[in-house]
């Protein structure tokens, strides 16, 4: 049994995971993508990293985990939500990292995948090919490729963070982020131009700077921070699914503040992803009770 005071900050951790699409939404109407990306993790390793100490890892490691985790993943997201995806449609398409990481987790980790996470995935991906039939509306197929390929990287950290063992995430992530960024404000150099930058940072608005700062300090300290807590606490099968609300609130709090249109497809999309999604966190209970009968 959860204590309600770890259910609060559970819930804490999910509003502000469901509202950082908002943000990044928000944000990318005032900042490119890459430059969003090096602002996010610049603020986020910078001042932290002179303070936390390095994980007791390899540095080759690190700089792995860093430009795999943050800086090829958060490129792609932010990339494919500027190219047309809408923030509900891209919290959705993220949730293919959980059957994307069945694949990968097979083929170089050798688990084994049961028959209630293939029919997960067969549900979840029937939505998914439902977003996939409206592309041209709210989504363009640039960015619902480039928003998969962000899974797919977020699946390939997961590996990489797995294969590191335990380690203190908190200092991962700071020291993670310092790696990001260089090559994020490289490439924004080359794609937007050394004006481009100067331009935005002297245009700054509230909302932009806003939007940064909740991405930097909201959503990656803070709810990466209590991530980690709670599954210090509790075992991942029970920490994992609360963050099937995610989409769900992205969903709802995109229809409510930016008048994003609630069409009856992406709601049986919604549906099918989770529920997929859902059947395969609960999928090694299923077999058990299979298993048992």
């Amino acid at each position: 049994m959860i204590p309600i005071t770890h259910l609060a900050l559970a819930l804490v951790m999910i509003l502000i995971w469901g509202f950082n699409f908002i943000s990044i939404k928000l944000g990318l109407d005032e900042v490119s993508p890459l430059l969003l990306g090096f602002a996010r993790f610049f603020l986020t390793s910078i001042p932290a990293v002179f303070f936390i100490k390095r994980p007791n890892l390899p540095f080759r490691s690190v700089v792995i985990y860093g430009l795999v985790m943050f800086t090829l993943q958060f490129a792609l997201l932010f990339m494919g939500m500027y190219a047309g995806v809408t923030p509900s449609l891209a919290s959705l398409l993220v949730q293919l990292h959980v059957f994307f990481s069945l694949l990968l987790s097979a083929v170089f980790l050798k688990e084994k995948c049961h028959s209630w996470q293939i029919i997960g995935a067969l549900i979840a991906f029937g939505g998914i090919a439902l977003i996939a039939m409206h592309l041209g509306g709210s989504v363009t197929l640039t960015g619902f490729l480039l928003v998969i390929g962000s899974a797919i990287a977020l699946v390939a950290g997961n590996v990489i963070s797995k294969k590191l063992g335990k380690v203190n995430m908190v200092s991962l992530v700071i020291w993670g982020s310092l790696i990001a960024w260089p090559p994020l404000l490289a490439i924004s150099l080359i794609v937007d131009g050394a004006e481009h930058l100067i331009s935005t940072l002297q245009h700054l608005t509230w909302v932009s700077g806003g939007a940064i700062l909740y991405t930097t300090y909201l959503s990656t300290l803070l709810a990466f921070g209590l991530w980690s807590w709670l599954l210090h606490h509790h075992p991942i099968g029970t920490v994992a699914p609360f963050t099937l609300l995610v989409p769900i609130i992205a969903i709802l709090s995109s229809a409510a503040f930016l008048n994003e249109p609630l069409q009856t497809w992406k709601i049986i999309a919604a549906l099918l992803v989770i529920l997929g999604v859902s059947i395969n966190l609960l999928s090694p209970r299923l077999h058990a009770g299979m298993v048992r009968k």
